[in-house]
């Protein structure tokens, strides 16, 4: 593992090791030229490749033929940032292991440890690279929707950002809420040389996988968004039994009216704007009548779900999802008001209700009364029958 330079007689040691410090001494002739070697083993846990929230294992190891020193160890992440972790062994000064908080995807990139001593005088960069594959995503992304609109949910992975060079699989789950079964709507795999493949999983789940859609991400399309199809979105991958994920929370606003159709003239009718899911307490829903006023504004309450404004008159109205007082979503629902000729049989129906309820009360008593009647005398005549069967007679007074 070694040659010597016959020009500079230099030596040159390939693979270096541990067992390599020492004393080198060159004799040419009556000179003899002495050196030490100090030698340094930096090694990192799981082989530098990691996932989000994993945290890494430092060992520092040293050598050299003399007594060896007390090291000062400063450690600075892929952005050049000071990071201080935990020394978890320095008893010996030869061995020292260093804990580092876990991880996150942008932590990848070169790292550099630089190793310090004053006696002797040591300042040594070690650079070593760490690799944590994982989403570019949130942990916990929430997106909005209305009802038939088309939405696209997206993971961006950045195993080609950092070079990955190892093949690893992953699927796309949902579920409605966080207690409910999940289903699994595709599968994907990524080979040793970064080919991306899909497959899907569920039939009765309507989605998409688009032809054409940025690389290195996974990505689902709802064509025709259904209130039922909110609920959590969950992207995982598995590399070497070790588990990621990210989610995409997915939560649909729907605007209704009861009683449905035209308003007739002096009538009410209700609005309802609803969500699939409690909002987030910097959230709230919103109705607001186009062109109207201050009366004709409604503000939700915290995490509710449901609000709801009486309308008497016909107008456009407005249901926004505000959001950090961003809106975000809105959904539009126009109130006409009936013909003349409809609001003449609603109020003829009415009176012509009211009159015939009157008539049927007034047959039920009528009714009432000749039945009451009927039973009295088919009681008398009863009495009658069953005096006559006793041979019971009838005095009359002279």
């Amino acid at each position: 593992r070694s040659e010597i330079n016959p020009n500079s007689k230099h030596l040159k040691v390939w693979d270096l090791r541990l067992s390599d410090a020492g004393f080198y001494t060159c004799e040419y002739g009556s000179h003899t030229v002495s050196i030490s070697l100090h030698v340094f083993k930096l090694t990192i846990s799981l082989g530098g490749h990691f996932l989000p929230k994993e945290a890494p294992e430092l060992t520092l190891m040293q050598n050299s033929s003399d007594s060896l020193p007390d090291l000062h160890i400063t450690l600075f992440n892929s952005n050049n940032n000071i990071v201080r972790p935990k020394l978890l062994q320095n008893k010996t000064r030869q061995k020292y292991i260093l804990e580092l908080k876990q991880l996150e995807a942008t932590d990848s990139g070169t790292w550099m440890c630089h190793v310090h001593s004053d006696s002797p005088l040591i300042n040594q960069n070690i650079s070593f690279d760490v690799k944590v594959l994982g989403f570019q995503n949130p942990d916990l992304e929430r997106k909005y929707a209305t009802v038939d609109s088309t939405v696209i949910l997206s993971w961006r992975l950045n195993f080609r950002k950092i070079k990955w060079k190892e093949g690893f699989t992953g699927q796309l789950n949902w579920k409605q809420q966080e207690s409910a079964t999940a289903h699994e709507l595709l599968d994907f795999n990524v080979t040793v040389r970064g080919e991306q493949y899909e497959s899907k999983k569920s039939s009765r789940f309507r989605f998409e996988i688009p032809d054409s859609k940025p690389e290195s991400t996974i990505e689902v399309k709802l064509p025709k968004v259904h209130f039922n199809h909110s609920g959590q979105y969950q992207c995982q991958l598995a590399y070497h039994r070790r588990y990621s994920q990210s989610k995409i929370e997915l939560v649909v606003m729907k605007v209704s009216a009861d009683p449905v159709g035209p308003l007739p003239r002096g009538a009410t009718m209700t609005l309802i704007c609803q969500v699939s899911s409690p909002l987030p307490s910097n959230a709230h829903l919103y109705w607001e009548r186009v062109n109207g006023t201050q009366m004709d504004i409604k503000k939700s309450k915290q995490h509710e779900v449901k609000l709801e404004v009486n309308v008497s008159a016909a107008g456009l109205w407005n249901c926004h999802l505000i959001e950090d007082n961003e809106r975000k979503i809105s959904l539009n629902y126009p109130v006409e008001e009936a013909p003349v000729w409809i609001s003449y049989v609603v109020i003829g129906a009415s009176v012509g209700g009211s009159v015939l309820v009157f008539g049927l009360a007034c047959l039920c008593i009528t009714s009432g009364i000749s039945w009451q009647r009927r039973r009295q005398r088919a009681k008398r005549m009863a009495q009658a029958r069953q005096y006559l069967l006793e041979n019971k007679t009838c005095q009359c007074q002279r």
